[in-house]
């Protein structure tokens, strides 16, 4: 299908990416959307049959029961599957089963109304459960709703609409108002404004012109964008993002873990109690067999591990999906039970507590010569390489708007610097090394006073180069990677916190310690390889315990990887080290790294809570059965009571 920008049918703005999403807003309780939820409208019929159940037990026994036979099967139709699909498939008990059973165990004896009252009160904490996992992952995921399945590519002149697979790098899309960006990439023409809550968290729209780049996934705003392509699509951050969501909806932590286990055996033991309840009293204790079978069952209500086993994940759950929303995203639960027992953050310098930008700090020219001739001849030889540090020369000439010269001739010189010839004259910019050269090309007449400022800078953590004109010094530049505004705040917090914070960087000791000065990190690890990083994380382990690493890079990857919980940089991270980090930050804030282990640790807190009163109100239960008795409707409403209660008590989390 060919087009001009004036034929192009509607169609293609809503398949190309005008799918008018919404900008994500926090999510409040929605009782809408919790009773939208199939397991949710089961248990309310459930509870709504039950009810006309026992209002017709005064007139007709006959219609109560098949009414009470109803709401058994639509409140246990669900919970009986998935009973029998585990003893089936993986030949084990678990607490679906002995729920089934004690409400069939109350029908068999004429308790109907207890019955199906558990039935009920399971069903609902079991939809309850289902709905926070079901709002975890829409919070987490809900990015998935935001691929756009085709996109509008410029080619020859005409606009093609072509699925998002067949877009290849360098291609030139459009991009109109209010539809979605198809693809990573960089704009060439055009300005807008673009949402990018759905992969950074950014609550407002960030504006983007020429150079900019752009993600998939993203909402343009008010002007058309043209971009080009600058990522593959299984390789843009929402790629990565889609497959992270995957990897964290199969990962438990190991207290689920345990807790299933513990279902296991637990439940094998309770129906083996319970049917030893029913053989043995009789003719033990003399007892009637229907009070032995009434205890038996109200035992087999009150023992099942209901609470317990829903002590973790819907609290677990809720801290994840919170997490989402500001941006922070966890590979697994695991990893956020790992993050409440840290006790050291290492942090990489360059690119995590840094901007990971070089700018010029100073610009000093040599007598005889002026600034802002020195600063054109500078930048005109250093516009022809690609090192960081040019690129700062270059930023500053521009800033300043200093016309540059025409190059003569020009050559790198590997492992020093760069040269090139103005109007005949041979300029050189470079390491500042050749100051300690006795033999060297400087000269000696001044080189004292260099070598003093050189030293003065070096001990403010900046790198020094030289401009040499010929085999004359003609001035020196002092370049220095600034320190993020939110640094100083993010370290305080996390000290604030009780953590120890260190940072690992290749850079040299007295870059480090500027660094280290300003941000107020107890722990600096200067001069460090990629596998320096790794063995210092270890001996942080050995020593402290639990340890988060903070990076970007690839070089960064390994010790990613050795931390308790690795936590990457989305906006700027590299891929391999999005790949290896178990946390991702998508927009990049680490000020809220101290927030995040603050919420670990509530969840941590509220788990335990909810794993103490479960096991308190089970033990109480059962005591009581066999003490003085209890009715079967108020063990019912005791045990299924406080599974609802921990329940609700996780998705507190969610405020």
């Amino acid at each position: 299908m060919q087009a001009t920008s004036k034929q192009m049918p509607k169609s293609v703005a809503r398949q190309g990416g005008a799918q008018q999403p919404r900008t994500p807003e926090p999510r409040r309780f929605d009782p809408l959307a919790m009773i939208s939820n199939a397991e949710m409208q089961a248990a309310l019929g459930s509870g709504l049959m039950m009810l006309i159940a026992w209002a017709a037990s005064g007139w007709s026994e006959t219609i109560s029961v098949i009414l009470y036979v109803i709401s058994y099967s639509i409140g246990g139709w669900i919970k009986a599957k998935e009973g029998v699909e585990t003893l089936v498939k993986e030949r084990d008990l678990d607490v679906n089963l002995l729920m089934i059973a004690a409400a069939l165990g109350a029908a068999s004896i004429g308790y109907w109304n207890e019955g199906a009252m558990l039935i009920f009160i399971f069903a609902l904490s079991g939809a309850l459960e289902s709905y926070t996992m079901e709002r975890s992952k829409k919070d987490i995921s809900s990015l998935l709703a935001l691929k756009p399945a085709t996109a509008v590519r410029i080619e020859q002149g005409a606009m093609n609409e072509v699925a998002i697979d067949l877009l290849a790098i360098g291609d030139l899309l459009l991009v109109r108002p209010g539809e979605l960006i198809p693809a990573d990439g960089k704009v060439c023409r055009g300005e807008s404004s673009v949402n990018q809550a759905s992969i950074t968290g950014e609550s407002l729209p960030v504006d983007k012109a020429a150079g900019s780049e752009v993600f998939a996934g993203t909402v343009n705003g008010e002007g058309p964008l043209y971009i080009e392509v600058t990522k593959s699509a299984e390789n843009t951050l929402f790629a990565k993002i889609i497959r992270m969501v995957e990897e964290a909806e199969n990962e438990v932590p190991d207290s689920q873990r345990f807790i299933k286990r513990l279902e296991s055996i637990y439940a094998r033991a309770v129906v083996a109690s319970t049917a030893l309840l029913i053989a043995l009293p009789p003719f033990l204790l003399d007892w009637s067999w229907n009070n032995t079978f009434y205890k038996a069952m109200v035992f087999l209500v009150v023992a099942s591990p209901c609470a317990l086993v829903s002590s973790i994940m819907p609290a677990m759950l809720s801290a994840i999906s919170k997490s989402a929303r500001k941006g922070i995203l966890f590979k697994g639960g695991v990893h956020l039970e790992n993050m409440a027992r840290t006790s050291v953050v290492a942090f990489d310098k360059t690119g995590t507590l840094t901007e990971g930008v070089p700018q010029v700090t100073d610009f000093i020219a040599g007598e005889g010569y002026g600034r802002e001739e020195l600063l054109a001849v500078s930048a005109s030889i250093e516009k022809l390489s690609g090192h960081p540090l040019a690129e700062a020369i270059v930023a500053l000439a521009e800033a300043e708007q200093v016309e540059l010269h025409d190059i003569e001739e020009s050559k790198s010189v590997t492992g020093w610097g760069i040269e090139g010839t103005i109007n005949g004259q041979l300029w050189r910019i470079g390491k500042s090394n050749l100051l300690d050269e006795v033999d060297g090309a400087a000269p000696q007449e001044g080189s004292e006073d260099w070598r003093a400022l050189r030293s003065r800078l070096e001990q403010e953590g900046k790198t020094v180069s030289l401009i040499l004109a010929g085999d004359t010094i003609a001035g020196m530049i002092a370049l220095q990677d600034t320190v993020r505004s939110q640094a100083e705040t993010a370290v305080r917090k996390l000290q604030e916190l009780g953590i120890k914070v260190a940072m690992l960087t290749g850079d040299r000791e007295a870059t480090a310690h500027v660094i280290a000065g300003t941000t107020g990190v107890d722990l600096v690890f200067a001069g460090l390889l990629p596998e320096d990083k790794v063995s210092h994380i270890k001996t942080l382990r050995e020593q402290y315990g639990h340890v988060i690493m903070v990076g970007d890079g690839v070089n960064d990857a390994p010790a990613l990887a050795t931390a308790t919980v690795g936590m990457g940089m989305g906006m700027k991270g590299s891929g391999a080290a999005l790949e290896i980090a178990d946390v991702v930050l998508m927009n990049d804030n680490i000020e809220e790294i101290a927030s995040t282990i603050a919420l670990a640790r509530r969840t941590q807190r509220i788990v335990k809570q909810n794993m103490i009163f479960a096991v308190t109100v089970i033990a109480t239960l059962m005591i009581s059965n066999f003490v003085q008795g209890i009715a079967l409707p108020f063990g019912v409403v005791g045990h299924e009571g406080s599974t609802i209660l921990v329940i609700l008590n996780g998705l507190r989390l969610l405020r």
